[in-house]
Protein backbone atom coordinates (compact mmCIF):
# COMPACT_ATOMS: atom_id res chain seq x y z
CA UNK A 1 0.00 0.00 0.00
CA UNK A 2 1.56 3.31 -0.64
CA UNK A 3 0.99 6.52 0.27
CA UNK A 4 -1.20 7.62 -2.15
CA UNK A 5 -3.27 4.65 -1.31
CA UNK A 6 -3.50 5.21 2.15
CA UNK A 7 -4.29 9.05 1.72
CA UNK A 8 -7.05 8.09 -0.83
CA UNK A 9 -8.41 5.60 1.60
CA UNK A 10 -8.59 8.36 4.81
CA UNK A 11 -10.07 10.93 2.57
CA UNK A 12 -12.80 8.16 2.10
CA UNK A 13 -13.51 7.74 5.78
CA UNK A 14 -16.50 9.21 7.61
CA UNK A 15 -16.00 11.81 10.37
CA UNK A 16 -16.84 9.11 13.04
CA UNK A 17 -14.57 6.25 11.28
CA UNK A 18 -11.59 8.63 10.83
CA UNK A 19 -11.75 9.41 14.65
CA UNK A 20 -11.95 5.61 15.84
CA UNK A 21 -9.30 4.80 13.37
CA UNK A 22 -7.17 7.89 14.85
CA UNK A 23 -7.82 6.42 18.44
CA UNK A 24 -7.47 2.53 17.87
CA UNK A 25 -4.06 2.78 15.71
CA UNK A 26 -2.16 4.76 18.56
CA UNK A 27 -3.69 3.46 21.58
CA UNK A 28 -2.84 -0.27 20.16
CA UNK A 29 0.63 0.66 19.58
CA UNK A 30 1.14 2.13 23.05
CA UNK A 31 -0.64 -1.14 24.49
CA UNK A 32 1.83 -3.17 22.59
CA UNK A 33 4.88 -1.38 23.85
CA UNK A 34 3.51 -1.08 27.60
CA UNK A 35 3.48 -4.92 27.42
CA UNK A 36 6.48 -5.27 25.73
CA UNK A 37 8.30 -2.88 28.84
CA UNK A 38 6.19 -5.09 31.51
CA UNK A 39 7.16 -8.43 30.46
CA UNK A 40 10.72 -7.19 29.90
CA UNK A 41 10.58 -5.25 32.99
CA UNK A 42 10.19 -2.26 32.37
CA UNK A 43 8.15 -0.04 34.82
CA UNK A 44 6.30 2.75 32.85
CA UNK A 45 3.08 2.90 35.31
CA UNK A 46 2.31 6.59 35.57
CA UNK A 47 -0.66 7.46 37.91
CA UNK A 48 -3.02 10.09 36.17
CA UNK A 49 -2.32 13.11 39.23
CA UNK A 50 -5.54 13.60 41.20
CA UNK A 51 -7.01 11.12 39.30
CA UNK A 52 -6.99 8.38 41.47
CA UNK A 53 -10.34 6.57 43.04
CA UNK A 54 -8.89 4.87 45.93
CA UNK A 55 -10.92 1.70 47.68
CA UNK A 56 -9.64 0.58 51.17
CA UNK A 57 -8.16 -3.25 50.99
CA UNK A 58 -7.17 -4.88 53.42
CA UNK A 59 -3.34 -4.35 52.37
CA UNK A 60 -3.96 -1.05 51.81
CA UNK A 61 -3.33 -1.14 48.39
CA UNK A 62 -5.40 1.02 46.38
CA UNK A 63 -7.53 0.17 43.78
CA UNK A 64 -6.06 2.21 40.45
CA UNK A 65 -9.15 3.33 38.09
CA UNK A 66 -7.16 5.49 36.55
CA UNK A 67 -3.88 4.65 35.18
CA UNK A 68 -2.08 5.03 32.37
CA UNK A 69 -2.22 1.24 31.25
CA UNK A 70 -5.94 1.08 32.15
CA UNK A 71 -6.22 4.63 30.25
CA UNK A 72 -4.54 2.73 27.30
CA UNK A 73 -6.78 -0.13 27.70
CA UNK A 74 -9.80 1.90 27.46
CA UNK A 75 -8.94 3.75 24.33
CA UNK A 76 -7.74 0.37 22.24
CA UNK A 77 -11.12 -1.28 23.57
CA UNK A 78 -12.94 2.02 22.36
CA UNK A 79 -11.13 2.01 18.82
CA UNK A 80 -11.31 -1.52 18.04
CA UNK A 81 -15.20 -1.95 19.39
CA UNK A 82 -16.10 1.59 17.58
CA UNK A 83 -14.87 0.70 14.50
CA UNK A 84 -16.50 -3.29 14.49
CA UNK A 85 -19.71 -1.62 15.36
CA UNK A 86 -19.55 0.99 12.55
CA UNK A 87 -18.98 -1.51 9.81
CA UNK A 88 -21.92 -3.49 11.55
CA UNK A 89 -23.91 -0.74 9.95
CA UNK A 90 -25.13 0.42 13.44
CA UNK A 91 -25.73 4.21 14.29
CA UNK A 92 -23.54 7.11 15.89
CA UNK A 93 -24.98 7.04 18.99
CA UNK A 94 -25.07 3.25 19.25
CA UNK A 95 -21.25 3.30 18.48
CA UNK A 96 -20.35 5.40 20.66
CA UNK A 97 -22.85 3.95 23.47
CA UNK A 98 -21.34 0.52 23.20
CA UNK A 99 -17.65 1.23 22.81
CA UNK A 100 -17.84 3.33 25.71
CA UNK A 101 -19.54 0.74 27.34
CA UNK A 102 -16.52 -2.06 26.49
CA UNK A 103 -13.67 0.88 27.05
CA UNK A 104 -14.84 1.35 30.51
CA UNK A 105 -15.35 -2.63 31.22
CA UNK A 106 -11.91 -3.16 30.04
CA UNK A 107 -10.35 -0.24 32.47
CA UNK A 108 -12.68 -2.37 35.22
CA UNK A 109 -11.28 -5.19 34.51
CA UNK A 110 -7.22 -4.03 33.85
CA UNK A 111 -7.91 -2.27 37.82
CA UNK A 112 -8.85 -5.09 39.28
CA UNK A 113 -6.23 -7.02 37.52
CA UNK A 114 -3.61 -5.14 39.15
CA UNK A 115 -5.39 -4.65 42.04
CA UNK A 116 -5.67 -8.22 42.80
CA UNK A 117 -1.99 -8.72 41.42
CA UNK A 118 -0.68 -5.91 43.66
CA UNK A 119 -2.71 -7.89 47.15
CA UNK A 120 -0.45 -10.97 45.91
CA UNK A 121 2.65 -9.61 47.06
CA UNK A 122 4.00 -9.85 50.46
CA UNK A 123 4.40 -5.92 52.07
CA UNK A 124 7.77 -6.82 53.94
CA UNK A 125 6.18 -5.80 57.02
CA UNK A 126 7.60 -7.71 60.22
CA UNK A 127 4.18 -9.20 62.55
CA UNK A 128 6.14 -10.34 65.99
CA UNK A 129 3.08 -12.44 66.09
CA UNK A 130 4.34 -14.97 63.45
CA UNK A 131 7.39 -15.47 65.55
CA UNK A 132 5.06 -17.18 68.43
CA UNK A 133 5.54 -21.12 68.96
CA UNK A 134 9.21 -20.53 66.88
CA UNK A 135 12.75 -21.58 67.97
CA UNK A 136 15.46 -19.40 67.91
CA UNK A 137 19.04 -19.12 69.44
CA UNK A 138 20.09 -17.14 71.65
CA UNK A 139 22.63 -14.51 70.38
CA UNK A 140 23.08 -12.27 73.38
CA UNK A 141 22.91 -13.28 76.60
CA UNK A 142 19.68 -13.28 78.16
CA UNK A 143 19.33 -12.34 81.73
CA UNK A 144 16.97 -14.34 84.10
CA UNK A 145 13.41 -13.31 85.63
CA UNK A 146 13.50 -10.28 83.15
CA UNK A 147 16.24 -8.85 84.53
CA UNK A 148 17.33 -7.20 81.02
CA UNK A 149 17.46 -7.92 76.99
CA UNK A 150 19.23 -10.30 75.53
CA UNK A 151 19.22 -10.99 71.34
CA UNK A 152 17.52 -14.17 69.85
CA UNK A 153 17.86 -15.05 66.32
CA UNK A 154 14.58 -16.71 65.16
CA UNK A 155 13.32 -17.63 61.79
CA UNK A 156 9.97 -15.17 60.73
CA UNK A 157 8.06 -14.28 57.82
CA UNK A 158 11.00 -16.25 55.57
CA UNK A 159 14.18 -14.32 57.22
CA UNK A 160 16.33 -14.64 59.70
CA UNK A 161 15.99 -11.92 62.32
CA UNK A 162 18.01 -10.65 65.05
CA UNK A 163 15.00 -9.70 67.97
CA UNK A 164 15.75 -8.12 71.45
CA UNK A 165 14.45 -10.56 74.15
CA UNK A 166 13.69 -11.50 77.55
CA UNK A 167 12.81 -14.59 79.80
CA UNK A 168 10.54 -15.65 82.48
CA UNK A 169 13.26 -18.62 83.48
CA UNK A 170 14.96 -18.75 86.76
CA UNK A 171 18.50 -19.20 84.98
CA UNK A 172 20.19 -16.85 82.43
CA UNK A 173 19.86 -18.36 78.79
CA UNK A 174 23.24 -18.51 77.54
CA UNK A 175 24.74 -17.63 73.75
CA UNK A 176 23.88 -20.28 71.46
CA UNK A 177 20.92 -22.43 73.42
CA UNK A 178 17.81 -23.28 72.04
CA UNK A 179 14.59 -20.99 72.85
CA UNK A 180 11.31 -21.48 72.39
CA UNK A 181 9.08 -17.75 71.26
CA UNK A 182 6.29 -18.27 74.02
CA UNK A 183 4.78 -14.40 73.70
CA UNK A 184 5.29 -10.69 72.27
CA UNK A 185 6.09 -8.08 75.06
CA UNK A 186 5.48 -4.09 74.40
CA UNK A 187 4.79 -5.45 70.76
CA UNK A 188 8.50 -5.58 70.02
CA UNK A 189 10.33 -7.90 72.45
CA UNK A 190 10.08 -11.32 72.20
CA UNK A 191 9.37 -13.32 75.12
CA UNK A 192 11.69 -16.82 75.62
CA UNK A 193 12.04 -19.82 77.43
CA UNK A 194 14.17 -22.42 76.80
CA UNK A 195 13.57 -24.93 74.45
CA UNK A 196 12.48 -28.41 75.94
CA UNK A 197 10.51 -26.72 78.78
Amino acid sequence: MTILDISSWWGALTTIESIYWAVAIPASAILLILMVLTFVGGDVDADVADADLEVEGDSGIGFQFFSLKNLVGFFTVFGWVGLAMLDGGHSTFMTLLVSSLCGLIMMTAMAAVFFFLMRLTESGTLDMRNAIGKHGEIYLIVPASRGGMGKVQVTIQGGLRELSAMTDDDADLPTNSIVTVTAIIDEHILLVTKAGK
